[in-house]
């Protein structure tokens, strides 16, 4: 089975999700977390992969936390995937590290700031990897076609889009949910990033806030306007996580979130 074929494999026709810490944080953090997750997905025909940055390299100040190390955060990411079974996600921000990261994981990650980049676009389709594209905060959802030809003409066969929000100021982001639609025209996958839509960046301390009581309103929405998959960041203890702790979700938060999206999609699937 192909990794876009599993994303498409749910039982019930119900949402994939992209979910755990922001960064991988150590071995214990990351198993402790797939192992809360998959069970619960399992119940709810939820297709799950679990996320893991295994290096950050987009910080807002020169001392916050980049990660525990490329190889050791890597073979951590593998370990998820062969304990649990489920696919695993990560990111890679420069052309040279989409070959090392694809022995380890199944889908590549670009991030918003980078879906321009060709270069980076080109050396992940080129592994034969599953491609995420993050739209960048900059783009219209009708730009994002450019990133996704991109990697079909690199040679990629399987692509999904990832909304994160739209710049709104200097210091918010919006979810523009037209977008949706808009990029599943491309056929592809379109996932809504929960969590990070709700960041609020450019803070005077150099930290980026977030507004994790409004998780639920905007999954509950991205369920509703047709959304192929959630992304979501979740963390035992978000206020001691080590980036982007202020969006993210408790993660004992999550198997009842997951139960009423469930009945979302199941509403929807009747009509």
């Amino acid at each position: 089975m192909t990794t876009l074929e599993y994303l498409k494999s749910s039982p019930n026709d119900n949402f994939f999700l992209l979910a755990g810490p922001c960064v991988v944080e150590g071995e214990e953090m990351a198993l402790d977390i797939a192992g809360q997750i998959v069970p619960v997905a399992a119940e709810l025909g939820i297709p799950y992969v679990f996320k893991g940055s295994y290096r950050k390299a987009n910080r807002s100040r020169i001392d916050s936390f980049t990660g525990i190390g490329d190889e050791k955060a890597l073979k951590i990411l593998a370990k998820v995937r062969s304990e649990f079974g489920v696919p695993v996600v990560t990111d890679i921000h420069l052309p040279e590290e989409a070959e090392m990261a694809a022995e380890y994981v199944d889908i590549l990650q670009i991030p918003a700031f980078l879906c321009r980049q060709t270069d980076l676009l080109v050396a992940a389709a080129r592994t034969g990897k599953m491609v995420n594209i993050k739209k960048g905060q900059f783009l219209s959802p009708e730009s994002m076609k450019f990133a996704v030809e991109k990697v079909h003409d690199a040679g990629g066969t399987e692509v999904c889009v990832t909304d994160r929000g739209t710049t709104f100021g200097y210091g918010d982001l919006v979810v523009d949910f037209r977008g949706v639609p808009v990029m599943q025209r491309e056929n592809v996958p379109v996932v809504v990033d929960v969590t990070h839509s709700l960041q609020q960046p450019n803070t005077a301390g150099g930290v980026t806030g977030g507004r994790p009581e409004m998780i639920e309103t905007i999954a509950r929405a991205a369920i509703a306007v047709g959304a192929d998959g959630l992304f979501i960041e979740t963390h035992r203890e978000p206020g001691k996580a080590k980036s982007d702790g202020a969006n993210m979700l408790r993660l004992d938060l999550l198997p009842e979130l997951l139960r009423r999206l469930t009945a979302i999609r199941q509403t929807i699937n009747k009509k």
